[in-house]
């Protein structure tokens, strides 16, 4: 028998669809390479809505220069929209309600809020990375 590619999204999509089919609420499966986390949303299917902010991370607290926008879910990490004929630059200004990003499976995407207005100045993950549930993706400056 062979292992279970966890990296690959269409195996995490079916994965979300089968919880989804057996009532499960969620899973997660941890191994040496990482971790994968997959919630079932509400009954009747795993849901993404792409109009609630993603939480910010636990690092914004004031006093602090710069917070981490961290992944809300694993997934590839995606700097820009399919559809979108301008990619981002960095360093650039961002607004808290600002999508600096998207975390996607198959053909779904869950957007990245900025969480908080400021300067975004570095990338933490590669472009199409596989990322996990918390990893940091973003870095940004907040405003003295």
């Amino acid at each position: 028998m062979s292992a279970i590619d966890f990296s690959d999204p269409a195996t995490i999509a079916f994965l979300a669809e089968a919880l989804t089919a057996a009532g499960v609420d969620g899973l997660e499966i941890s191994r040496p390479g990482g971790q994968l986390r997959i919630v079932v949303a509400e009954k009747g299917g795993a849901r993404i809505s792409s109009t609630d902010a993603t939480p910010p991370a636990p690092g914004f607290a004031p006093g602090l220069t710069s917070a981490v926008v961290k992944a809300p879910m694993a997934g590839r990490l995606c700097l820009d929209h399919p559809a979108s004929a301008v990619p981002q630059k960095l360093p650039r200004s961002v607004s808290d309600a600002d999508i600096v990003g998207f975390v996607g499976i198959g053909h779904i995407l869950l957007p990245l809020r900025a969480g908080r207005s400021g300067v975004l100045t570095r990338l933490l993950a590669e472009p199409g990375a596989l990322v996990g549930f918390g990893d940091p993706l973003f870095e940004i400056e907040l405003p003295s």
